[in-house]
C-alpha cells in the first residue's frame, strides 16, 4: 500500500487497480479496512480506528483515495467534495486509442444512471432524470496506437470520464462497459486518479497530492517516462 500523504487529520493511498474503496456486495477487503489496519499498527491504537470516506475512485482505475482520520474532517472534506469547482480540483489521466478531435477541449453532457447495468448513459441536450456533467480535457502525449489525455473534472457524476469520453468516440483503454473492444488483463482500465488540490480542511494550507500511474504497466510507464519533468513531478500540475 503506498501512502501519498499522512498528518492527523488526513491519510491519502495510492489505489490499486481493483481495489474497492468501501465495502461492497462482492465482500472482498475494502481499501479502507486496509488504511485502517495501517493505522492501528503504526501508531499501536486500541480499539476500533475511526476512518471517513469522503470520496470513491472506480474499481477498474487507479489512484489518489483520500481518507479522513477525524470526523471534523470528514465533515469538511463531505462538503468541499461535493461543491462545484473549486473547493477540490480533480485531475485525472486516461489512455485512450482514438485521437479525440480536438486537442483541448471542455465537453458537457446529461448523464443519467442506470443502476441495475451500473452504468451512465451521456446525452447532449438536457433530459428528464439526468444531470449535467462538466470536464475538461487535453493531449497530454501522443504513442504509436494510444493517447494519453489529462481530465479536469467540474462535477462529479457516476462514470462521469468514461461516459462523456466515450461518447465523443475514445473510450478508455480497457473499458468495455463503454465500448473498448477489449479487456485488459485484470480487468481494469487506463484511467488514473492523477492528482487532488484543495485547502486542507483543518490546517487551511494549500494541499496538493499526486500518484504516479501503476509503472508495472508497460503502457502506463511508457507515457509516464516521456512526459515532461514538471507533469512527473508530485506538485507539477496547476491546480
Amino acid at each position: 500500500m503506498e501512502i501519498l500523504y499522512e498528518d492527523n487529520h488526513l491519510i491519502a493511498v495510492n489505489k490499486r487497480v481493483s481495489d474497492i474503496v468501501q465495502a461492497d456486495k462482492t465482500g472482498d477487503l475494502p481499501l479502507s479496512e486496509r488504511v485502517k489496519a495501517y493505522i492501528k499498527k503504526k501508531y499501536n491504537k486500541p480499539g476500533e480506528v475511526f476512518l471517513g470516506v469522503p470520496h470513491r475512485v472506480d474499481r477498474p482505475a487507479s489512484g489518489v483515495v483520500l481518507f479522513a482520520r477525524t470526523g471534523k474532517a470528514l465533515e469538511r472534506l463531505g462538503k468541499m467534495f461535493q461543491a462545484r469547482d473549486n473547493e477540490i480540483t480533480k485531475i485525472y489521466w486516461a489512455v485512450v486509442a482514438n485521437l479525440p478531435e480536438e486537442d483541448e477541449a471542455t465537453l458537457v453532457h446529461y448523464l443519467s444512471r442506470d443502476e441495475a447495468k451500473n452504468r451512465s448513459h451521456a446525452y447532449t441536450r438536457p433530459r428528464a432524470g439526468a444531470k449535467e456533467a462538466i470536464l475538461d480535457y487535453k493531449l497530454l502525449n501522443r504513442g504509436q496506437r494510444y493517447y494519453l489525455l489529462e481530465v479536469k473534472l467540474h462535477t462529479g457524476r457516476h462514470h462521469q470520464i468514461r461516459c462523456q469520453l466515450a461518447k465523443i468516440g475514445c473510450p478508455i483503454k480497457g473499458d468495455l462497459k463503454y465500448g473498448f473492444p477489449r479487456s485488459n488483463e485484470g480487468g481494469g482500465i487506463h484511467l488514473h486518479a492523477r492528482q487532488l488540490s484543495f485547502i486542507h480542511p483543518i490546517k487551511q494550507e494549500p494541499l496538493a497530492i499526486a500518484a504516479p500511474p501503476p509503472l508495472d504497466d508497460v503502457l502506463w510507464d511508457y507515457f509516464y517516462k516521456n512526459l515532461a519533468p514538471d507533469k512527473r513531478d508530485r506538485t507539477g500540475l496547476t491546480p
